[in-house]
């Protein structure tokens, strides 16, 4: 897994400059403390990119995700996703953002439990106004992508933790987003099934040329993506292309 080659002339799909995030805390006093979590993060993320960022808890990336998912806002900084300004937009805006551009999977999956594999897939495409026929259609055709067609009228406690986590990443991709932010993917995983779902997202990385970032703390999982950027105590402290041998000299 070698880096891809980023095209110069291409515009970055992610670009934060400067950014830094703080949050109003209650005290004993009744006075607010601000307790500061990212520290003038720069980035750029180029279309095709597989990213994944380390840091041990507290370290701020947990933060930085929810803010490059458009699920919360910078205090100060710029953020531009696709060449949009994301701190200018309103919240349906922000709503239509998340909907066109990203695909979220979750370490505990997000599924909705009375709702069968195929309605969960649909869901994001009656958001965007699809009618429930062709929503299903395309949510159909997604779970045999995914290798899950038969599987389509089983609800969430019917399947196991790699089949839910294939019906989050088939729900993740039916409204054909640029980006996929994965939030520790394969935290409720065994290592045989970790494997297949971080290969699945290898091959949407090299074959769709789907730009993915994701959150994990395992040395194994990271080894997917070829670029790594660690955070600690709010501050980018590594940020560079890898191969799978050169990891484990950086964490």
């Amino acid at each position: 897994m070698y880096p891809v080659k980023s095209d110069t002339s291409t515009k970055p799909l992610i670009h934060v400059e400067n950014l830094c995030k703080n949050y109003s805390l209650g005290s004993s006093t009744g006075d607010p403390i601000n307790s500061q979590v990212l520290f003038d993060v720069c980035l750029d993320i180029n279309p095709g990119e597989f990213v994944a960022i380390m840091g041990h808890s507290g370290s701020g990336k947990s933060t930085l995700m929810n803010i490059l998912g458009c699920l919360d806002t910078p205090t100060s900084g710029h953020y531009w996703l696709a060449e949009r300004d994301v701190a200018s937009l309103s919240s349906d805006e922000l709503a239509r953002i998340r909907n066109r551009y990203i695909g979220f999977v979750f370490q505990g999956f997000n599924l909705l439990k009375r709702m069968t594999a195929l309605d969960n897939v649909a869901t994001p495409l009656l958001y965007a106004g699809l009618n429930r026929s062709r929503s299903r259609k395309l949510a159909l055709e997604q779970l045999r992508r995914t290798g899950l067609e038969n599987f389509a009228l089983h609800q969430p406690n019917q399947l196991s933790g790699g089949q839910q986590q294939r019906v989050a990443i088939s729900r993740a991709l039916v409204n054909q987003p640029q980006l996929i932010l994965a939030d520790e993917p394969t935290g409720n995983l065994d290592s045989q099934t970790s494997s297949e779902i971080m290969a699945l997202f290898d091959q949407l990385n090299r074959e769709q040329g789907i730009t993915i970032v994701l959150v994990t703390h395992e040395n194994e999982i990271a080894a997917y993506a070829n670029r790594l950027i660690r955070l600690k105590d709010g501050h980018v402290i590594h940020d560079e292309s890898q191969t799978p041998e050169s990891i484990s000299a950086t964490i």
